[in-house]
């Protein structure tokens, strides 16, 4: 039996934050972030903590407040790889989910302060034992057919992401994972063992009634309001058929009207809904008439920019940003988890071996790669998946380089005169990921590992990512470690790409998750980010830099580390 959370009363996990903040083992934004996770508005969450709120509309929403400046209408231009929009369930770029971002909604929105506020959701509430949270859907919100939001809608889209054939990575969230089990399907695997798919639990999800749900976990989770601002948790009408591009309904104040892959993806502010009767954003003034994206690589965005072709960009490198800083625009940096996860295929030979993976991992020197390819911007990597930015970050020993020690491992592994390799990129986000192989390659031809490097186009990188059995992954950022190593390293998951499965890596992930004392998850931490980085199959050597530019008259453009679009306050004048 739970004791649900009652309106006006404080989740006890929220004064059990509160209690660690002021022992000085919870910062003070961590506070914020866990009590608004638990119901607490935002601003007063900020009070709590004694922190200036960052300007935000009421706690509800979770847009900023109008600005009285703000001139209506016209047109916002963006550099930005234009891609197909099939399935968002199944979305695999932030490009695609940023073309339809204004389009379909999101139960919960994290924005740049990394704080999680309600969207389509009015508000919600957890047990007290982290195991029921019940969400409160908006009054009011209405579909762009005229159809009401209801929780039914809920229902339907989380049942579809955990549906294998969708193959949505939504599986691999912590809140979404604790919804299904694994079932015996009676089929074998290769190798004997049984066969599994993951089922939907009985009594998992509740729906209260037209505009209340309830989810129900088989174990405690924190995060489930921040899990579902990922980016394909987008929330669909259950009329939905792929390709999404060809009926775009939604709930947002825009919708798609034209999109040419490779070229443009122009939205158009809703002003009536298909049924003839005026559409009311339930989100209040949208200022934009229009937003146009126009396909461009990523390393020609900010030359886009500088010639005038666009108001604003998706991205640019560091490697541009002298470039960028002569420019007559505003840049917006963000230190962030971005990264490129040279990953490898621990079921497939010669990566089965983990000790020439490890000889690998020993011919590297990232503190060098990090200063060949960012200068002393970024993070050095270290072969573990959470960064620097992460709250349960835990500093392990930084990897020397040890050529010797490499060369031993490499003849061990049976490769005493060396080894061809062969990894795939993709430049999916700039050629800086190209540079960091190829500083890898230079370095570890001193442990006579020659690596060649296979560049290929960006759209034909995303058709293998998952298939090659060596390749550099553009991973963007998430608010948590334990978030993106759920969606990329549980075994079973749609984008375990590596096919790593340790059962002990997630046992010590699980027990990390459990944990709201910062440092104690830190501690925890240690362990999940050893078992990675002994078990070697990812490298991972620098964390990137990000940054964005708008003209100055563009006002209110938002940078946010995972380079999420949400344009509705945006204006220009």
């Amino acid at each position: 039996m739970t004791t649900r959370s009652k309106p006006g009363r404080l989740h006890p996990k929220v004064n059990e934050a509160l209690d660690l903040m002021e022992r000085g083992r919870l910062d003070r934004r961590s506070f914020v972030r866990v009590a608004a996770l638990l119901g607490v508005g935002a601003s007063a969450a900020y009070a709590m903590a004694g922190l200036p709120a960052p300007a935000m509309a009421a706690d509800d929403m979770p847009f900023p407040p109008d600005d009285p400046d703000a001139v209506m209408g016209g047109v916002l231009t963006v550099a930005m790889m234009v891609q197909r929009v099939d399935d968002p369930a199944a979305f695999s770029w932030t490009e695609m989910s940023n073309q339809a971002r204004h389009v379909i909604e999101y139960l919960a929105m994290t924005g740049p302060d990394n704080i999680t506020r309600p969207m389509l959701a009015q508000s919600w509430e957890a047990s007290d034992d982290l195991r029921t949270w019940t969400f409160h859907l908006r009054p009011g919100v209405k579909w762009h057919n005229g159809d009401d939001f209801v929780a039914e809608h809920v229902k339907w889209n989380v049942e579809r992401w955990v549906d294998p054939a969708v193959g949505s990575s939504n599986v691999g969230l912590s809140s979404i994972a604790a919804l299904v089990d694994d079932v015996d399907t009676g089929e074998k695997n290769e190798d004997g063992t049984p066969k599994t798919t993951k089922r939907l639990r009985d009594g998992a999800i509740e729906v209260v009634d037209d505009l209340t749900i309830r989810f129900n976990t088989r174990q405690p989770v924190l995060s489930f309001p921040e899990d579902l601002y990922n980016y394909p948790c987008a929330i669909l009408h259950p009329s939905f058929t792929a390709p999404f591009s060809d009926n775009p309904i939604g709930t947002g104040p825009y919708t798609l009207v034209e999109l040419a892959v490779g070229d443009r993806c122009s939205l158009n502010r809703v002003t009536e809904m298909t049924n003839g009767e005026p559409f009311e954003y339930w989100g209040g003034k949208v200022y934009l008439d229009e937003i146009r994206y126009f396909n461009f690589d990523p390393e020609n965005q900010l030359v886009a920019f500088a010639g005038g072709d666009v108001d604003a960009i998706y991205s640019f490198g560091h490697e541009q940003l002298a470039f960028a800083e002569a420019l007559d625009g505003q840049i917006l940096p963000a230190r962030t988890a971005q990264t490129l996860a040279c990953r490898m295929q621990v079921d497939v030979a010669p990566f089965d071996n983990v000790k020439l993976r490890q000889a690998m991992q020993l011919s590297l020197d990232r503190a060098r790669i990090r200063e060949l390819v960012f200068g002393e911007a970024g993070d050095v990597g270290d072969d573990y998946h959470v960064a620097p930015v992460h709250p349960e970050w835990f500093p392990l020993p930084p990897l020397e380089r040890d050529i010797d020690a490499a060369k031993a491992l490499l003849a061990e592994a049976g490769y005493p005169d060396g080894i061809d390799l062969t990894i795939d990129v993709g430049n999916t986000n700039g050629v800086w990921q190209q540079s960091v192989c190829e500083a890898m390659r230079d370095q570890m031809q001193d442990a006579g590992i020659r690596l060649g490097i296979n560049v290929m186009p960006s759209s034909r990188f995303w058709e293998i990512w998952t298939q090659t059995p060596f390749g550099a992954t553009s991973w963007t950022h998430r608010p948590l470690g334990t978030m993106v190593l759920s969606v990329g390293y549980r075994a079973g998951v749609p984008w375990n790409e590596s096919h790593y499965n340790n059962p002990a890596f997630e046992a010590a992930l699980d027990a990390a998750e459990a944990v709201l004392d910062v440092e104690e998850r830190k501690v925890l931490m240690e362990r999940v980010e050893q078992i990675m980085r002994d078990d070697a199959f990812v490298i991972l050597p620098v964390w990137q830099p990000v940054y964005t530019i708008a003209k100055t008259t563009v006002h209110g453009y938002p940078p946010h580390p995972t380079n999420y679009h949400q344009f509705n306050k945006v204006w220009i004048g």
